[in-house]
């Protein structure tokens, strides 16, 4: 399913009025793994790639969290105790589990369960979620299984529902819920963009 030239005409203006080779290649291999998911709900498919855009800061491609967890607990060679809100030191394996990927996927534990689920080893090698191929199966089965928060598309997004807000929940509570919105509707309204018949 690649983009229709009215698909790039809607979504130009949220890049600026240019979109760059890497923009365009990361959006097809999103539309790509989408399809390959069959994730065939135009409002599911647009809430995916604004979260995207916003959290790959519009690049469409998997990156590193800025700073790389500096700051933050998760980066930091912290891992769950024994109770809630616990952390202890670990030190193996010797790597930090900052921000990687489409959705920023952060903690010892998200990528040991993630890896887990995709039957790779995303603890010792937590790269791996920067190759657009995992970094799309992080994302999707995130996103539908519930899996970062407990809230997945389905809630928001289904036969009595259209959320662009409360979706935000999905992955960071309500943090720039009003913007990810408004990108997504744009990409919604360019994802139904029904190229002319001549």
């Amino acid at each position: 399913m690649p983009g229709s030239k009215e698909f790039y005409d809607g979504v130009r203006p949220l890049f600026g009025g240019h979109l760059s080779q890497g923009q365009v290649d990361g959006i097809e291999a999103i539309l790509k793994a989408l399809e390959d998911a069959n994730i065939a709900d135009n409002r599911k498919e647009a809430y995916i790639l604004a979260t995207i855009f916003h959290e790959c800061a519009k690049t469409m491609q998997p990156i590193a969290e800025f700073g790389k967890g500096a700051g933050h607990d998760y980066g930091k060679k912290l891992k769950m105790g024994s109770g809630p809100g616990h952390r202890i030191p670990y030190d193996a394996p010797d790597e930090l589990y900052y921000g990687r990927g489409y959705v920023q996927l952060t903690w010892y534990e998200n990528y040991e369960n993630m890896g887990r689920l995709l039957h790779i080893d995303l603890l010792n090698n937590p790269d791996l979620a920067l190759q657009p191929a995992v970094a799309a199966a992080i994302l999707i089965k995130g996103m539908t299984g519930g899996l970062f928060t407990g809230r997945s598309l389905g809630d928001f997004f289904n036969d009595n529902r259209t959320d662009w807000i409360n979706a935000r929940k999905i992955i960071n509570g309500l943090d720039h819920a009003g913007d990810i919105a408004g990108f997504a509707q744009i990409f919604f309204k360019a994802l139904n963009e029904v190229p002319a018949v001549s």
